[in-house]
């Protein structure tokens, strides 16, 4: 059995001390980026100013003659380009792969010190994360850095969704998961070739009308993902990490996108993948919170500046959990201002504008 204390201490000499609480930055949307694509790379700067997380991509999409010039393109962004607010990530190529040790210890040698996650596809239990995270303390420790990297899980096969309770808690770098419907489709044996989103065929049909049993019968389509999102939630929630949605294949389709993104908002997720430009405004629009319940959580807070008591504001009680949950609205809110001119309208705050 691991000692619970031993989480808060380097798992290499000279490696910096994990972190044992998460930060939560705007995280709306991690905005996939192909670094072996030049003119993907000049649009850095413009996209930056826009998306609150950049990943330069070097697994899926990125050709195998194509995976070592990706992974040189990322060391020369991660150098060159000021990204501003805007996190800096990657994902590399899953664990079985010939290239995933030398994508980890090249960037965290060259870059380690711009890079804020290592996003890590197909994690299928504990042990994948615990690789991944000695690794990464003696990589650290070589590179001398004073920050931890963090690690991002994608939830893509079904052995992933049945440990993933294990897998939040497998170790402090663990900042949050994603999930990846297409090869979790694939590893499931679901008969459908989408990436994200629902199904014609997965419906719920009315039963027939006694009195006229050829009345047509009305049918809903149903959300094959409800369940499996769910569950990472709470998987994430409960270790103090962060849950993402993933990919939306069909970059045409922006209703079917922005419809699959506020449903995994509802469910509890703070954030999605884009795959293109146009979803980021999708993502912007889905994760950021409301500017009416904003100005009713400004409210709550200037009624009760300490958060204590029982008062009654609107017509609806409020207490230390609303307060609470305000609080998280407001900050994250004031964070988002910060970066956006619109919404700090919107909330009622100055636009302070990127530092």
């Amino acid at each position: 059995m691991h000692n619970p204390r031993e989480f808060g201490k380097p798992l290499a000499i000279g490696a910096p001390a994990p972190r044992l609480e998460i930060p939560f930055k705007p995280s709306r949307m991690i905005h996939f980026f192909d670094p072996s694509n030049e003119k993907m790379a000049a649009k850095l700067p413009e996209l930056a100013a826009q998306a609150d997380i950049l990943l330069g991509n070097l697994e899926d999409a990125v050709a195998v003659d194509r995976k070592e010039p990706a992974r040189a393109g990322l060391v020369k962004i991660g150098k060159e380009i000021d990204f501003g607010e805007a996190a800096l990530w990657t994902r590399v190529n899953s664990l079985e792969s010939p290239w995933v040790l030398d994508d980890v210890t090249t960037l965290v040698g060259e870059i380690g010190d711009k890079l804020e996650v290592i996003m890590v596809p197909k994690v299928e239990g504990a042990w994948d994360i615990h690789y991944v995270d000695r690794l990464l303390a003696q990589l650290e420790a070589k590179a001398g850095l004073t920050r931890p990297i963090l690690v991002h899980a994608i939830l893509e096969t079904s052995l992933g969704v049945v440990n993933l309770e294990e897998i939040a808690t497998a170790s402090p770098r663990m900042q949050g998961m994603s999930f990846g419907p297409a090869d979790l489709a694939a590893s499931r044996r679901m008969k459908t070739t989408r990436v994200g989103g629902g199904h014609p065929g997965y419906l719920v049909i009315s039963d027939p009308d006694p009195d006229d049993p050829q009345a047509p019968r009305r049918i809903a389509q149903q959300d094959p993902w409800h369940y499996s999102i769910a569950r990472m939630v709470d998987a994430c929630t409960s270790a103090g990490i962060l849950p993402f949605y993933g990919p939306y294949g069909d970059i045409r389709d922006v209703e079917g996108c922005e419809a699959q993104f506020r449903a995994a908002f509802l469910l509890g997720c703070v954030g999605a993948w884009s795959l293109h430009p146009v979803q980021i405004e999708i993502a912007k629009r889905v994760f950021s919170p409301d500017p009416e319940e904003v100005r009713f959580a400004k409210k709550v807070l200037e009624a009760i500046p300490d958060g204590r008591g029982v008062h009654m504001i609107d017509g609806k009680m409020q207490d230390d959990a609303t307060w609470k949950q305000c609080k998280v609205m407001v900050s994250l809110a004031e964070m988002l201002a910060h970066k956006d001119p619109d919404l700090a309208e919107a909330y009622g705050f100055a636009y302070i504008g990127q530092s």
